[in-house]
């Protein structure tokens, strides 16, 4: 099933929004939508939203034998996985170019960039070293999967955790988690991509483009970059020319949403940790009492209040009792809808003939109990006679 595509009005409306510096979800040109990073119960498992984009990575581990090039270094492979469930443009078991584009980034974010140290995952050199396996899966597509997929990575790769290995010679034991605590990776820095999409031959910029902006954009750039400004990669595609300023602005740019975006993971990687440590509630389970997962909380509207005063004044001065209804039988009205009985008066609701009705009812109701008032019972023979006089 393919993706619907955007009409010529959609089209004509986008491009204006972004001419006027604006976009759809009120968000400015540089900003970037709300990122939000859940872990799982297991290490290595790990959330992220980015707006309506959604991305599951896990890491695990396995004993593998080396390559004869590199025999002390351990491994690492990367995968990513596009379903029909994220978007209906994506069909299952099928490479598209989107797929392939994003396996290439995210091996040349992590792999090529060396952002961790693969001779740590040696055990015997030429015989068994780790392997390191992050597979990613996009759970929902709104638009720059590029960038999510790359927290997603890292971020797990951060919080993944190898079993403890002690070797005694040519052997070696693998322990487990209840033997020995597991061994986190050796984390150089953390590459993260930030994608800009470009309008109209390169006049018009914006950062983190969702679904419907990468579907007028005319290129994309993405850069990968860590915190100390070192760029890891970059790759620019849809076949427009840019300029070298327009390089540099966005690798300023870039700079600065990564230092943003390494701060936030460090954040959420520390909160982890010291759930886990003073045995709290985390992961999943934190957002259970908060009906984050089960149901959606309605945000509470805001409330008018201008000309407050002025309203009660109306209201008490329709509510002020005239001299003419003093007298009358009837329920005082102080204001629409509100209704009192009493005051010092008679009150009546107008209801005379159903108060008749009610009289002639309670005289025969009396009239038939002394009816049956009359009704004696005798039985004073042993043969249980009955006689009814009436």
């Amino acid at each position: 099933m393919k993706d619907t595509p955007l009409s010529n009005c959609e089209r004509q409306f986008l491009l204006k929004t972004i001419e006027e510096r604006k976009r759809l979800d009120g968000r400015e040109t540089y900003d970037y939508r709300n990122i939000k990073i859940t872990f799982g119960v297991d290490y290595g498992f790990c959330m992220v939203d980015l707006g309506k984009t959604k991305v599951m990575s896990q890491v695990s581990c396995e004993l593998a034998t080396p390559k004869e090039t590199r025999p002390s270094e351990g491994m690492l492979f990367t995968t990513v996985e596009l379903s029909p469930m994220a978007s209906p443009a994506f069909e299952a078991n099928k490479q598209s170019e989107l797929l392939v584009k994003l396996n290439r980034q995210l091996e040349r974010c992590l792999r090529t960039s060396k952002c961790f140290d693969m001779e740590s995952l040696c055990i015997v050199s030429g015989e068994k070293v780790w392997r390191i396996n992050v597979d990613v899966h996009v759970l929902n597509h709104d638009g720059n999967l590029m960038d999510a997929v790359s927290i997603a990575a890292i971020t797990s790769l951060s919080h993944f955790r190898r079993p403890e290995v002690s070797i005694q010679g040519q052997d070696f034991t693998v322990h487990t988690a209840e033997e020995r605590d597991p061994v986190p990776l050796s984390i150089y820095h953390m590459p993260i991509s930030v994608s800009f999409a470009f309008f109209q031959q390169g006049s018009y910029l914006l950062v983190d483009p969702n679904d419907s902006e990468e579907k007028v954009m005319e290129g994309l750039l993405v850069i990968a970059m860590n915190k100390h400004r070192e760029i890891c990669f970059i790759q620019s595609s849809g076949g427009i020319m840019l300029l070298k300023k327009q390089v540099t602005r966005c690798s300023d740019i870039a700079s600065v949403k990564v230092l943003e975006i390494t701060e936030l993971i460090q954040k959420a990687l520390e909160k982890d940790r010291k759930a886990r440590k003073d045995d709290d509630k985390f992961s999943f389970a934190e957002s259970l009492p908060k009906e984050q997962i089960t149901a959606q909380k309605l945000k509470e509207a805001p409330l008018e209040k201008m000309d407050i005063q002025e309203t009660a004044s109306e209201i008490i001065n329709k509510a002020k009792i005239s001299p003419s209804i003093q007298g009358e039988h009837s329920p005082v009205l102080h204001a629409g809808g509100v209704g009192q009985v009493g005051e010092g008066i008679t009150s009546s609701w107008g209801l005379e003939e159903d108060i008749e009705e009610e009289g002639e009812m309670e005289e025969k109701t009396t009239v038939k109990k002394t009816k049956r008032k009359d009704v004696i019972v005798i039985s004073d023979s042993e043969e249980e006679d009955i006689v009814v006089l009436n």
